[in-house]
């Protein structure tokens, strides 16, 4: 991670021509926003003197109390390499919000994260986190609109002619790279039109940062090559949906706390603990790290997504997997989160989480080595693997039943979150589907 001061992004904005900032947040559903301003802005910008209006943006404040602040992380300034370099480039920073009385703003998801890492850090632990997106490209119509019409018919790990979308990934690469990422892998997906780009853990921090830059720089480069990506976790009946598997770890005095040789999986007794917590609270922040109503369609048996409430060191059909690497790499992988979580308050929820899990000394139950999915209903009884929420409306109630992760989230997040998430509940479920059509129109 850069360390810069006010006076290298000042010095790296002239020695790149920079002529526009765009001063980026995020809202509580995780839609990237920004404020434009100019290079002549820029020092006062990073100054902290750069305001908005809060009350435009969904779930942030009411129009009486509107005025916030934007407060740049000068660290996260980067340039935009897919914008044109004539007449100057434009570049970015990541801002905290803050009130006018100069407090961080509750309902601000990046100070949500802040905060349960600060309780991590008051425990003597720090996180990293390395994501694993997925995403569609769709071919776009005539008008340049979005179609649902897969851009290729490669499966997992084709190369050309059958990944078609190999130049675009590759452009993605190139500018996320650019950008300052360490990408790992890219490569296609088991879907049509299906692809996934992995970047190198990092601290929680920076990794929410990336996941949210990463989404819309995908964006950004598809539709310069005319084609739409999107992050919608199941687009396509009948084909596997888009996941986001979310590798983390603990590190305490600089050695990974996830790791015991002793151990005959080579696991501590933090490791343990996280887990128990995890699996504890995994209904709950499946409201928040599965976010959508589309999210559901994704999250069912037979397309790779885990439903079941489990944990195994050799087994991808548990919730909790535990990947092989030992020592520095020791980690576990949640494998049902989608790119539609919003990544600071999904990394929040599942910190704290695992943080309860330590702090009470919640002991995971026994590791599940059967595939879950071949388990008939009453080995999953006797085994005690509960499944995951079927719907957005059932995690909101799950949710709002547990204190933990509502305490994680704060008064206000929870508060217009939930809101959020009902309404769009009601307008859904009040809506006539094509599917009602086709089932009852001719029938009745």
């Amino acid at each position: 991670m850069s360390n810069y001061s006010k006076e290298d992004v000042l010095a790296l904005a002239k020695e790149n021509d920079v002529k526009f900032i765009r001063m980026q947040f995020t809202d509580i559903l995780g839609i990237v926003k920004n404020v434009a301003i100019t290079v002549d802005q820029l020092e006062d910008a990073l100054d902290n003197k750069i305001m908005f209006d809060g009350s435009s943006i969904d779930g942030f404040t009411r129009i009486q109390e509107s005025d916030m602040y934007l407060r740049p992380d000068y660290n996260t300034f980067t340039i935009f390499p897919w914008r044109p370099k004539e007449g100057g480039s434009v570049a970015r920073l990541i801002c905290d919000v803050y009130t006018p009385e100069g407090k961080p703003f509750e309902g601000d998801p990046r100070n949500v994260l802040k905060k349960v890492l600060a309780e991590a850090e008051e425990m003597g632990f720090s996180m990293n986190v390395g994501p694993e997106p997925e995403f569609f490209l769709f071919k776009s119509d005539e008008d340049g609109s979005p179609t649902i019409i897969p851009h290729d018919e490669g499966g997992y790990f084709d190369l050309a002619p059958n990944d078609l979308g190999s130049d675009a990934r590759r452009s993605i690469v190139l500018a996320l790279e650019e950008m300052g990422f360490d990408v790992e892998a890219s490569h296609h997906e088991v879907a049509p039109g299906q692809h996934e780009i992995d970047f190198k853990y990092k601290d929680a921090l920076s990794t929410a940062d990336n996941i949210s830059t990463f989404k819309f720089v995908t964006k950004s480069i598809a539709h310069q090559h005319g084609i739409h990506a999107t992050f919608m976790p199941k687009p396509i009946f009948g084909e596997n949906g888009s996941g986001m598997h979310v590798h983390q770890s603990l590190y305490k005095d600089g050695e990974n706390a996830f790791y015991d040789e002793s151990d005959e999986l080579g696991l501590s007794k933090t490791a343990y603990y996280y887990i128990g917590g995890l699996l504890k609270h995994a209904k709950a922040i499946t409201a928040i790290t599965n976010p959508s109503i589309n999210s559901y369609k994704r999250l069912v048996p037979g397309y790779e997504a885990p439903v079941y409430i489990a944990w195994s060191s050799a087994n991808r059909s548990a919730l909790i997997r535990i990947p092989a690497a030992r020592g520095n790499g020791t980690r576990l992988e949640l494998r049902n989160p989608d790119p539609t979580a919003n990544p600071y308050l999904a990394i929040a929820v599942m910190l704290k989480a695992g943080l309860d899990g330590i702090k009470n000394n919640i002991e995971p139950p026994k590791e599940v080595l059967s595939n879950i999915y071949d388990m008939t209903l009453a080995e999953k009884d006797e085994a005690e693997i509960e499944s995951l929420p079927g719907s957005i409306n059932e995690a909101i109630e799950l949710l709002l039943d547990d204190e933990i992760i509502k305490g994680a989230l704060g008064e206000h997040v929870l508060t217009h979150f939930v809101e959020a998430k009902q309404i769009e509940w009601d307008v859904y479920r009040t809506q006539v589907h094509q599917w009602e059509l086709d089932q009852y129109l001719t029938k009745f």
